[in-house]
């Protein structure tokens, strides 16, 4: 068996996972009251931090103590200071900012605390807003996926060939990136963004920022339930399924089936487990994600995602791009000729 398999334990190592918590909580206090982002300007003080984000003096002081311990801040004699090169990713404007999912990996903090209860009940976490409020969340939660998404979008976006479409049809869209992704691979395209009329509103603030409304249809409506826009001969579906039942996601390739046009293709970007569900690690750490936080998400394999999606009328399924975690591709496509004594429904 491999190093990378096999780790021998020892009651410290034990203690040290079971304390792992302690930092992630550290890093997502400062994440959730912004606070890179208010020392971006320079040093300041305790007293003018708590001043700028607000605070009591306290706790504030303990926080940036502990942040400073963990090396994800400086401290020159009274005042705290934002390491040059933490700038870009902890700040709300720096270029390569991870400041969203480090919000939205507190929320998911606070539910991951409740998985022993969630194990007894079969139900999900309670929700809890942050401080940020549950607008701040959504925008969080939002900006997260921009943040793991579009620096890997225009290479993922290259399993799914040929790489020729005229209208493609991204599902679940929200932030827009993979939309502009497409758009870009190929010029001459147009798309339909497809998502909850509530996240609507930042995905037409970032297709403008990149001068790409004019070639984007935005729909808000929640896809299991409500038609897809008609007429795409690719439909994209990421980072959608680990969010549903198998169910639910059978319900979901039937509507994209109805909205292809025949001829048209899936392509699904998610995690794909092996046999064993217990490979790749992230998909077996993301399935307890989904357990604390949906109904009955989780994460599949192949087979069952290949199921499921001949079941609802499509043929071809191949898995086009393999990665260890949120980035593989499964494309299918829907038949040229579909009889129509066989032509699956998109109703529950």
């Amino acid at each position: 068996m491999s190093a990378e398999t096999y780790r021998i334990w020892t009651a410290e190592s034990v203690l040290e996972l079971a304390r792992g918590y302690q930092s992630a909580a550290i890093l997502a206090a400062a994440a959730d009251l912004d606070l890179f982002t208010a020392l971006a300007p320079g040093p300041r003080s305790v007293e003018q931090l708590a001043g700028s984000i607000g605070g009591e003096l306290r706790g504030l002081a303990i926080l940036l103590d502990a942040l400073v311990a963990l090396r994800l801040l400086e401290k020159r004699g009274e005042a705290y200071v934002l390491p040059a090169e933490l700038a870009p990713f902890l700040t709300a404007t720096g270029e390569r900012s991870v400041l969203a999912m480090a919000q939205h990996q507190s929320n998911c903090l606070r539910r991951w605390a409740q998985l022993a209860r969630v194990i007894q009940t079969g139900r999900p976490a309670e929700s809890m807003p942050s401080v940020r409020g549950e607008q701040g969340d959504l925008e969080a939660f939002i900006g997260a996926m921009d943040n793991v998404s579009a620096p890997a979008a225009d290479g993922v976006i290259r399993a799914v060939q040929p790489l020729e479409f005229q209208h493609v049809l991204d599902v679940g869209g929200a932030s827009g990136t993979w939309t502009m992704a497409f758009l870009r691979a190929c010029p001459t395209s147009t798309a339909a963004l497809f998502d909850l009329p509530e996240v609507l509103p930042l995905a037409r603030q970032r297709l403008a920022a990149a001068g790409l409304a004019s070639r984007v249809q935005l729909v808000g409506g929640d896809f299991l339930v409500d038609p897809l826009p008609a007429g795409a001969d690719l439909a994209w579906v990421s980072a959608i399924v680990h969010q549903n039942s198998r169910d639910q996601n059978r319900r979901l390739f039937a509507n994209v089936f109805a909205a292809l046009t025949p001829g048209g293709r899936l392509a699904i970007r998610d995690i794909v487990m092996d046999g064993s569900r217990t490979r790749p690690v992230a998909g077996a750490l993301f399935a307890v994600n989904m357990l604390v936080a949906t109904e009955g998400g989780g994460t599949f394999t192949f087979d069952e995602l290949a199921e499921d999606l001949q079941s609802s009328g499509f043929v071809g399924v191949v898995q086009a791009r393999r990665d260890e975690g949120m980035n593989s591709v499964i494309v299918a496509a829907k038949p040229m000729a579909v009889p129509f004594s066989k032509a699956p429904t998109a109703s529950p």
